[in-house]
């Protein structure tokens, strides 16, 4: 199906700060894919869960001076919401709400990474991304 969302990018002012964010509280796999060496730019890719289960998976880059971008505004599905708003909080990042009841779909929270990024994380009750 055409126009999805396939891919997704977070900049960050700190790369090591920003992986390490995210391996420690989501789990996701950061794996080097580029260098400027290479003729191209420093890049990362994040992988976010298993091939041929619903999710995708994106890339981490380090934030020009002169673009102060600070969000990349997805949603992270977790298992557990009260465990991620901990680890978030754990590892550097904030929480900008407490954790809301979406009727029907699920717990949601809205947080901020170590690079000031803002992002969304839902446990579901009634909903299952598809």
């Amino acid at each position: 199906m055409a126009n999805r969302v396939i891919h997704f990018e977070i900049q960050a002012d700190d790369i090591e700060r920003a992986k390490a964010f995210y391996e420690k509280c989501f789990n996701w796999e950061v794996h080097r894919m580029m260098t400027k060496e290479q003729g191209g730019m420093d890049y990362w890719g994040l992988s976010t869960g298993p091939d041929g289960t619903p999710g995708i998976n994106g890339g981490l880059y380090q934030r020009p001076a002169d673009n102060k971008i600070t969000t990349y505004d997805c949603t992270l599905q977790v298992d557990d919401l009260d465990k991620s708003m901990a680890d978030v909080k754990a590892n550097g990042g904030t929480i900008q709400d407490d954790k809301m009841e979406i009727p029907g779909v699920g717990w949601f929270a809205t947080a901020f990474d170590t690079e000031g990024n803002k992002f969304g994380m839902m446990q579901p009750t009634g909903w299952q991304a598809k």
